[in-house]
C-alpha cells in the first residue's frame, strides 16, 4: 500500500499542519517530507503537482494545498 505524503518547509505554518495531518491520518499512512532539509527532493515534489507548501498528496495523486506557507520557488532559493 503506498503512502501519502506530506511536503513542507518547517514554518509555523507547515509543522502545525503537518501535526494535524498526522493525527488525522496516522504517521504510518503518511511520510513527511521537509523540502527545507531535502531540497533534493523538490523536483518530486514539482513532478507529483505541488506548487506551494504545506501539501498533501494522497496516495492516490491528488495534491491538497493546505494553506499557503511557502511557494516552491521559494523553497528552493
Amino acid at each position: 500500500m503506498s503512502k501519502a505524503k506530506f511536503y513542507h518547509a518547517g514554518c509555523p505554518v507547515c509543522v502545525s499542519a503537518e501535526q494535524d495531518i498526522v493525527n488525522l491520518i496516522g504517521q504510518d499512512k503518511v511520510e513527511v517530507i521537509h523540502l527545507g532539509e531535502k531540497q533534493n527532493l523538490i523536483a518530486q515534489a514539482e513532478k507529483e503537482g505541488v506548487k506551494s507548501v504545506p501539501a498533501l498528496v494522497t496516495d492516490n495523486g491528488n495534491v491538497l494545498h493546505i494553506n499557503f506557507g511557502a511557494s516552491l520557488e521559494a523553497v528552493k532559493g
